[in-house]
């Protein structure tokens, strides 16, 4: 016999509103079960265990009550929004990312501190790899929605996405993060549930949404919180799916191989972005090929295969020069294509000890960027350049580049710098000792910047 638990009064108040009986709420259980392709038994009792706590669902049982529930009351309910709550913020457990983007979203206002102390999973960058997106699209079709959702609530998505894109390069991933996660849950991933002009909208509108999951996950990334940022590029890949499973999707994967390879994590990368190649050769411009290549090309050098490394770099510059078509929104949210494929085999000369052809392509990366739209980004592109400058044992040269880096870094609200600025604090000592000029004025700012 189940341990007695508390009730619940959060699904006893939604059951209360919707004005439905315990077993007519079974019946709508099962019925939603079955389009999903489970027979299930639910009857009243299961339903009344529910509400008194005695059990609570198993399984996938909680997504179809909260469904059942949606529908009767014509707005959408999450299992967390009537009570179920797992050890972990649901993410790639939520079959439906149109609700976990929801929970996530209303998880980082309500539950901070919970998300933010979500673990990165190596397993969970492969979570693509066994994903099977025709039960989930046929879940999300199955959904009748009575708002008419139109090309002018799209726009307004993708404007707010890219004004806070804008903000995050100068300000940090700190800056709006609340504001964004709010707008996420609260107004455009509830927008999917509605009805849509046409299929071409409804593919616009999903994909919409799946860059503002992959900026909140961005903005989780820069802050050093990567299990959050982990979930939203998942919920962002589901998304995607819907949108355009093929370059959208295979974007989407490349977001999760990229925070794995950041944190030295190359477990699945190879893996993951030659899915990402798959399902995007021959359905994507040449800049938004390059930036799968150089990742693929990143994966190679941090599992120590070099010669395919090489064969991918020099795929990135032959994908690079064709100018074949425009670059979709999704990929662009990177910034300059040939900035990002010059930073990005900077990382991948790093990895293979080429000191000298990783300084000339942090040169050629800080060129290709506008240093005021992408401020952070040329921060720590001279923070990079400065440890391949000292690796070549050109200490005032590095103490030069670190230099500029710590000025275009202050006011931003960002892990990533934070890491960078420590980063270089051990060597700084040694260039004191070595009374490098310049080094014990670094090293104090250094100091100060982190404090």
């Amino acid at each position: 016999m189940a341990a007695p638990r508390n009730p619940n009064p959060l699904l006893r108040d939604v059951i209360e509103e919707v004005g439905c009986t315990y077993e007519s709420l079974a019946r709508d259980v099962r019925r939603v079960a079955a389009e999903n392709g489970e027979v299930l038994q639910t009857n009243k009792s299961a339903v009344s265990h529910w509400v008194n706590g005695t059990r609570t669902p198993s399984g996938r049982m909680g997504q179809y009550l909260a469904e059942a529930l949606s529908r009767r009351a014509g707005r959408v309910i999450t299992r967390t929004g009537i009570g179920f709550r797992s050890g972990e913020v649901d993410g790639p457990t939520e079959a439906d990312p149109v609700l976990a983007a929801i929970d996530l979203g209303r998880a980082d206002v309500e539950r901070r501190r919970f998300l933010t102390a979500a673990a990165f999973t190596t397993a969970g960058v492969a979570m693509p790899l066994g994903h099977d997106h025709e039960a989930t699209a046929r879940m999300l079709r199955a959904r009748t929605g009575t708002s008419l959702v139109g090309a002018e609530d799209v726009n307004v998505v993708r404007q707010i996405t890219a004004a806070f894109s804008a903000a995050d390069e100068r300000l940090g991933g700190g800056h709006g993060l609340t504001t964004v996660t709010t707008y996420l849950a609260d107004t455009a991933a509830p927008m999917l549930r509605g009805r849509f002009p046409s299929e071409a909208d409804r593919r616009k509108a999903f994909g919409a949404v799946a860059e503002l999951a992959y900026l909140a996950g961005w903005k989780h990334h820069d802050l050093g919180q990567e299990g959050a940022a982990q979930r939203y590029y998942q919920v962002g890949y589901q998304l995607a799916c819907e949108a355009d499973p093929h370059g959208h999707t295979a974007w989407m994967m490349r977001a999760l191989a990229h925070q794995a390879l950041s944190l030295k994590q190359p477990h699945h990368c190879v893996d993951l972005v030659e899915g990402a190649l798959r399902q995007g050769l021959g359905h994507v411009d040449g800049r938004t090929e390059a930036l799968l290549h150089i990742t693929h090309a990143r994966a190679y050098a941090a599992t120590h295969e070099n010669p395919s490394a090489a064969r991918a770099l020099l795929a990135a510059e032959d994908a690079l020069l064709r100018d074949d078509g425009p670059q979709p929104d999704y990929s662009q949210v990177s910034g300059p294509a040939a900035g990002t494929v010059a930073s990005h085999t900077a990382r991948t000369l790093t990895d293979l000890a080429d000191h000298i052809g990783t300084e000339q392509q942090h040169r050629d990366a800080l060129i290709r960027w506008d240093p005021e739209k992408y401020q952070r980004v040329h921060a720590l592109t001279h923070a990079d350049l400065g440890d391949s400058l000292a690796a070549q044992a050109r200490a005032d040269e590095a103490v030069a580049a670190w230099t500029q880096a710590l000025a275009l870094m202050e006011g931003m609200t960002s892990d990533r710098t934070r890491k960078a600025i420590t980063s270089i604090r051990s060597t700084l000592a040694v260039y004191q000792r070595r009374r490098v000029p310049g080094a014990t004025d670094l090293a104090r700012r250094a100091r100060e910047a982190l404090t």
